[in-house]
């Protein structure tokens, strides 16, 4: 099997079928075999039934890997990653945002180019508020800085790999992922080509702006430590400002006789403070909390039921 084109899906009903269709389109003269990896992602809507008719009416081999609930597309493409026999993998959304044509460019660019590990897609010019891409942007500056790692900007999780680069990231088992973390850190050689993002082709977006944040959050607390350090730098600054508005206070009392408000100055230092203290706790929470979680040693996914065609 030379190439797996994994699917995440969750509540893509309308899009499974189309998807598939453009795929046979596309790849009808490719001139090499290939596999369906198909992962639903506990999809409340017919995407399962979709899928299964998929399967039993589908010319080339299908899997169907049906998760016992939402895991999230992290878990998803990850499920898909370890039920894949080709020699290369791509990850490719269902919704045909995402042509499978460019899948099969990146296909070609790995056979003319042995030297290359991986060929990942990039969205050169994107489609969205000019709010959303200030954070995106400001999210990547922000990384990049702090991070031993490489963060490509507007790198998406489109690409395709070589099977040794695929097998590579499955030994990154953590609970808390950031595929485009893991990707840069395996340390393959990766050519980033442009893309262009169709229209979706059924149904709405399933990230809104604070699942977009939340995954931000997670790819710092994921690749850099740098959220502890601001704390050390918050507490060391705020413990040199009083130490010299205590000197400031005793100056006043003592040279200048200059009685000093007790009342206002203890609520607001009072409420400073504690703010400042409680930042740093919740940072430092975060970093335990999922080294706790991480510690239970539990699945990344957990597979409901497995469907397969013979073809």
């Amino acid at each position: 099997m030379k190439l797996s084109l994994v699917v995440p899906c969750y509540n893509e009903e309308a899009n499974v079928p189309l998807f598939y269709e453009t795929v046979r389109q596309d790849f009808s003269a490719a001139g090499f075999d290939y596999e369906l990896v198909f992962v639903n992602d506990g999809s409340s809507d017919g995407t399962l039934r979709a899928l299964q008719t998929l399967c039993a009416e589908a010319d080339c081999p299908v899997k169907v890997i049906d998760f016992s609930r939402n895991f999230g597309k992290e878990a998803a493409m990850y499920a898909g990653l370890a039920e894949a026999e080709g020699d290369y993998v791509t990850i490719i959304d269902a919704d045909l945002q995402q042509r499978p044509a460019i899948a099969l460019e990146m296909v070609r660019m790995l056979d003319a180019q042995p030297e290359i590990d991986c060929v990942a897609a990039y969205q050169e010019d994107r489609r969205e508020s000019k709010a959303l891409v200030f954070f995106k942007n400001a999210f990547y500056r922000l990384i990049n800085r702090f991070s031993d790692t490489e963060f490509v900007q507007g790198a998406s999780d489109f690409r395709t790999m070589r099977r040794p680069m695929a097998e590579a990231v499955l030994r990154m088992d953590e609970y808390f992922r950031f595929s485009k973390g893991l990707f840069s850190w395996v340390g393959f050689r990766t050519e980033f080509i442009p893309y262009r993002a169709q229209e979706r082709a059924s149904g709405q977006s399933k990230w809104s702006f604070w699942k977009l944040f939340k995954y931000a959050l997670e790819g710092i607390f994921a690749f850099t430590t740098a959220p502890l350090r601001v704390a050390t730098v918050i507490g060391l600054i705020t413990s040199v400002l009083s130490v010299i508005y205590l000197f400031v206070v005793i100056f006043q009392k003592l040279i200048f006789g200059i009685d000093v408000e007790g009342y206002a100055t203890i609520v607001v230092l009072i409420l400073l403070l504690g703010g400042i203290q409680l930042l740093c706790i919740g940072i430092i929470g975060e970093y335990i909390a999922r080294t706790y979680i991480q510690t239970k040693k539990r699945p990344i996914y957990i597979t409901k039921r497995k469907y397969k065609n013979d073809k």
